[in-house]
């Protein structure tokens, strides 16, 4: 497994609330995580950083050796829950930080699986034989109305509650990740991200990007890149993911 990560103030502005981490786990298993900070400035920056640190920690205290697949995905669910109310408790805590949230996607890499944990609107992309599949539903107002068929694709890029939240770490109301879990293949390759790359450059960028071949750091170097180029409004986080070998993620 080959794996590099950058995260981008970006042209407007002047913090930079993304996180991100990748950490192997001591039962064998890495995981990976991308953040963004919702709360403006000082905020932003604390919560992302809240939900990457403390969640291998939080992780390690779920997983047990040797666990299917079902106990993985509830230990995701379970340490994400608890992240959440514990930002929460913190935020009541801090002058000024009152309603910190955050979004995160975070993914367990075990063996030949993956297992997916996400609240808000930070991404998972899989690159697999030159095709790229969002394996992420954005938590968001816009998202809700497309599903429901209230607007359009066109519509939603400008809709007055683009951005706006349904799901996020530290949010008042019951936290509810989603989980999900796919096979693992070599030559995947794994992009996690926030709303500062899919919102500035579009999945077919993200695609063309991915696609050319280049090694781990180029690819998430060309990513960032394109964001900044495409004006660059928000901060922007990726993190690449390659899995070389079937037996690199064990």
């Amino acid at each position: 497994m080959r794996f590099f990560g950058l995260s981008h103030a970006g042209k407007v502005r002047e913090h930079n609330e993304d996180a991100w981490g990748l950490t192997r786990l001591q039962t064998g298993s890495s995981l990976a995580v991308v953040s963004d900070g919702v709360g403006g400035r000082a905020g932003g920056e604390v919560a992302s950083r809240i939900v990457v640190e403390p969640l291998p920690q939080l992780l390690e205290a779920s997983l047990e050796s040797n666990q299917d697949l079902a106990g993985l995905e509830a230990a995701v669910k379970n340490s994400l829950t608890r992240l959440s109310r514990s930002l929460l408790e913190q935020s009541r805590d801090m002058a000024g930080l009152k309603g910190l949230a955050a979004t995160v996607v975070c993914a367990l890499l075990s063996g030949e699986s993956l297992v997916l944990g996400h609240m808000g609107d930070s991404r998972a992309y899989l690159f697999r034989e030159n095709h790229l599949r969002k394996l992420t539903q954005d938590h968001t107002v816009t998202q809700m109305l497309l599903d429901q068929g209230e607007i359009s694709g066109a519509e939603a890029a400008t809709h007055p509650a683009r951005g706006r939240l349904t799901q996020a770490v530290g949010m008042e109301q019951t936290p509810l990740p989603e989980l999900a879990s796919f096979p693992l293949q070599q030559g995947d390759r794994l992009l996690l991200c926030s709303d500062g790359l899919h919102g500035m450059v579009g999945d077919k960028i993200i695609s063309c990007v991915l696609a050319d071949g280049h090694e781990t750091e180029r690819a998430c170097r060309g990513l960032i890149d394109a964001a900044l180029e495409a004006g660059g409004r928000d901060n922007v986080t990726a993190l690449i993911i390659d899995i070389e070998k079937e037996t690199a993620i064990l």
